[in-house]
């Protein structure tokens, strides 16, 4: 064979070795590419992904792994896949694909299990409220010393103005009043639990008036006090799941023991549950009945307030006087009124600089021990407004050197023995307009971590009526309700015959039937004691009488004439009074006190 011969075949063949190689390079993109389009197909999002979130694969054995609906997208953390809700969720485990179903719906996101929880856990029986079965899965909080407490939902259309209602027929003129039913676990079927762990509701607006949120509460509260293992201290251990705080007058801040997120630990007073559970589940029915049930007979009131006193649980009545002296001569007669009916309970005034050291020591002659504070300013008043330091009322929560405290405001005159509002928690107060309580006479349970939790609320709570009765109304929602008689609001809003009859009948009754009168509009030291000043005011007539007026002086009359005369009305004052009587004639009132002759007794002057 020539050499060009041999040197073509030898072309010939680099060529075809070329060529195979080209061809092996190409196979070997093309099977990548195939590899990774198919990889791709495997990975990519069906509609239903596209739609909600884009869920990761990861891999986990089938005893590890465990799908939660959180409100971000994705998390894997320890072999834990988490995901927004889907429909459909696609799990990776041990190489195989599987699709199911997630039951998500409606879900809320949830947190870690903290680390007391998982301590309490261990060889504790857990007592689980509002928390579904996958729930407690995921948590780990399943096993034979786990028990559910099945209950029935409140239903959707009873509103928290059903079980707070504005009035209620407290003298059972007709059938008395009741509540609506907030259906209860039948706690007989259940034995004792170490720990009760509740997941509360917390919608995101009007969570603090929500009855499914109450009666979640009221379940968790109820199991712990009929089925809680106690401790030493008679404490029982709750635990519970809310993004909102819950409830401090079921579980008050002083028995929180531990935090994590939206896990919160409780060392709850036994006893204290038994009794707050025990009471009407709102403001529908009395605290404090006025009959004996099913008869028509006065309730014996002795049998709460009765029994010796413990001397380990200090009580006193309060009020507070700040930015001025003008209530000075009502809390002098407050404080008569309280001693006269036979109580030895403490007396405390809480005031601020404005008091002039001549009144502060009358008042200490009336009986008041005083306690100088700093005054506590409303955020949202106006500048030099009479309710910008109004909120100085929340130092009454500072008083924790006593267990129980009965607040009454300056303007209020205690015909009977109140002492047995110290057998009621807090809030019990009766009630004002619509699902509100009437903050003049309420009893409190002093709390320094009460008052923090209060003050810091000051921002973010708008009072409806700018003062601190509105802001107590939004910290305690759930109040308890005292008799009218206990608070009797002196007004005559029907302007009828009959409204007025009945109650200056009650205003008048001798011996009392009333416990103590409140005195709205302009008080009656700052009128002549002859009539009730109210009548000549046009947007004051609605709080005008003269029954009421006369029962006040009556106990002014009693007092010592050293007391007496710091309720001597101001040069300026009776002037604001003949104006206010020459404005009443010009309009005619039909009622005539314009026309009245005052009389010329000890402070008053004659007019013509």
């Amino acid at each position: 064979m020539s050499s060009s011969s041999m040197g073509l075949g030898s072309g010939m063949m680099k060529t075809v070795a070329s060529k195979a190689l080209v061809i092996k390079i190409n196979l070997a993109f093309l099977s990548l590419f195939f590899l990774a389009y198919i990889l791709l197909l495997l990975l990519q999002p069906s509609s239903v992904y596209e739609q909600n979130a884009t869920a990761e694969i990861v891999r986990c054995s089938l005893r590890d792994c465990h799908v939660k609906k959180v409100s971000s997208n994705v998390v894997a953390a320890g072999g834990v896949v988490v995901f927004e809700e889907l429909n459909v969720g696609i799990l990776q485990v041990e190489g195989v694909l599987v699709q199911r179903k997630a039951a998500r719906e409606n879900r809320t996101a949830m947190e870690t299990v903290p680390g007391f929880l998982r301590t309490l856990h261990g060889n504790a029986k857990l007592g689980l409220v509002n928390i579904v079965e996958d729930e407690a899965v995921e948590w780990g909080l399943v096993g034979g010393r786990t028990t559910t407490v099945d209950f029935e939902r409140v239903s959707e259309n009873l509103k928290w103005e059903d079980l707070f209602p504005e009035w209620i027929d407290e003298e059972e003129e007709n059938e008395g009043p009741s509540c609506p039913e907030l259906p209860m676990p039948d706690f007989s079927l259940y034995g004792n639990v170490d720990v009760v762990v509740a997941k509360l509701p917390c919608r995101r607006s009007g969570w603090s008036r929500d009855v499914s949120r109450l009666q979640v509460h009221l379940v968790a509260a109820t199991m712990a006090a009929r089925r809680g293992r106690r401790d030493a201290r008679g404490a029982v251990k709750v635990v519970l799941l809310s993004a909102c705080r819950p409830m401090m007058e079921l579980f008050p801040c002083d028995e929180m023991v531990a935090r994590e997120g939206k896990w919160w630990l409780y060392e709850a007073e036994a006893r204290r549950l038994e009794q707050k559970v025990a009471l009407p589940v709102g403001s529908c029915n009395l605290a404090l009945p006025l009959w004996g049930k099913g008869i028509d007979v006065v309730y014996d009131a002795s049998k709460l307030a009765g029994g010796p006193v413990n001397p380990h649980r200090r009580e006193a009545y309060a009020t507070v006087l700040h930015s001025s002296d003008t209530y000075v001569c009502g809390a002098i007669i407050l404080a008569h009124s309280i001693v006269r009916t036979g109580s030895t309970r403490d007396l405390l005034l809480l005031h601020d600089k404005s008091i002039p050291h001549d009144k502060l020591r009358a008042l200490a002659a009336a009986g008041w021990t005083l306690r100088e504070i700093d005054r506590i300013r409303n955020p949202h008043a106006q500048k030099d407004s009479y309710n910008e330091y109004n909120y100085s009322k929340l130092r009454l929560w500072q008083l924790t050197d006593y267990h129980r405290v009965v607040f009454i405001d300056a303007d209020i005159l205690v015909l009977r023995n109140l002492d047995l509002l110290f057998r009621f928690p807090q809030i019990s107060a009766t009630g004002n307009d619509g699902v509100i309580f009437n903050s003049g006479i309420m009893v409190i349970e002093p709390s320094h971590c009460t008052f923090k939790a209060l003050m810091a609320r000051r921002e973010d709570v708008i009072s409806y009526n700018g003062g601190d009765q509105g802001f107590l109304n939004e910290a305690f929602v759930w109040w308890h309700r005292l008799p009218r008689r206990v608070n009797f609001l002196k007004n005559f809003w029907s302007n009828t015959t009959a409204e007025a009859s009945m109650k200056n009948r009650l205003l008048a009754a001798d011996p009392p039937e009333l416990y103590a009168i409140h005195y709205l509009g302009i008080k009656p030291w700052m009128c002549y004691r002859d009539y009730d000043c109210n009548w000549n005011v046009g947007d004051q007539r609605v709080y005008a009488s003269d029954t009421a007026h006369g029962t006040w002086w009556k106990l002014h009359d009693q007092m010592e004439a050293g007391l007496q005369r710091f309720c001597s009305l101001s040069g300026t004052r009776r002037e604001q009074l003949e104006q206010e009587r020459r404005q009443a004639a010009e309009l005619g009132f039909g009622d005539g006190h314009w026309r009245l002759e005052v009389s010329e007794n000890g402070r008053n002057v004659t007019k013509e």
